[in-house]
């Protein structure tokens, strides 16, 4: 999580969404840097504990933006990062599991240690399904996100490949995918309505 108090925003990474390149593009323009453990803080996590104390301690109350991806593309992102755990955290590994396999582990009501991902849909959203940032841009709409990035950053910014993961077979079977989209439903029904909005959408009320 990046703070700008000049542009008055707050970046919140989503995990496997690209957030790294945006973070290391970024990181020289933010006032406030949290890293490691706090990286990923979620949206409900930043308006209950950050948010005020930002607004008590400097005065700001910047709005939060976020990258939302296809949540299938998002879990095979996942998958294909695990693919490379070392032996010391083998037991996060999906190395000898098929993309199925990993898939209805990650839709269990208490997934294995492996399959532990959290959710999009969480991580964006309140216990009541608001969202909680007031830009939320689509992973597979870079053009109009770095345009957003550019009016308020400025044109110097550059974008590097990072934490490149390795290839792996991510094939999906029907079944499985019907299975996947009726356990996450809501995290799809939000993506439709982002890409609706044509990979940009607004919530003044953030």
């Amino acid at each position: 999580m990046l703070v700008f108090s000049k542009q008055n925003l707050v970046f919140l990474a989503v995990p496997k969404t690209g957030t790294t390149v945006v973070e290391w593009a970024l990181r020289p323009k933010a006032d406030i840097i949290f890293g490691k453990n706090r990286k990923h803080t979620t949206g409900m996590r930043y308006r209950m504990k950050i948010a005020p104390f930002l607004e008590e301690a400097y005065g700001v109350k910047p709005k939060p933006f976020a990258v939302m991806r296809n949540p299938i593309e998002q879990i095979r992102s996942w998958f294909r990062y695990r693919q490379g755990v070392s032996e010391i955290n083998s037991d996060r590994s999906t190395e000898g599991r098929s993309f199925d396999d990993f898939v209805l582990a990650v839709i269990e009501d208490e997934p294995p240690i492996y399959a532990a991902i959290g959710s999009q849909y969480n991580f964006l959203t309140s216990s009541r399904g608001r969202l909680l940032v007031a830009h939320l841009f689509a992973y597979e709409a870079q053009p109009l996100f770095r345009n957003f990035l550019t009016d308020h950053f400025g044109k110097n910014l550059e974008f590097k490949q990072k934490n490149v993961s390795p290839n792996a077979d991510t094939s999906l079977s029907p079944e499985v995918e019907a299975k996947l989209r009726a356990a996450r439903s809501k995290e799809f029904d939000l993506y439709d309505r982002l890409m609706s909005a044509d990979g940009h959408l607004r919530n003044p009320r953030a």
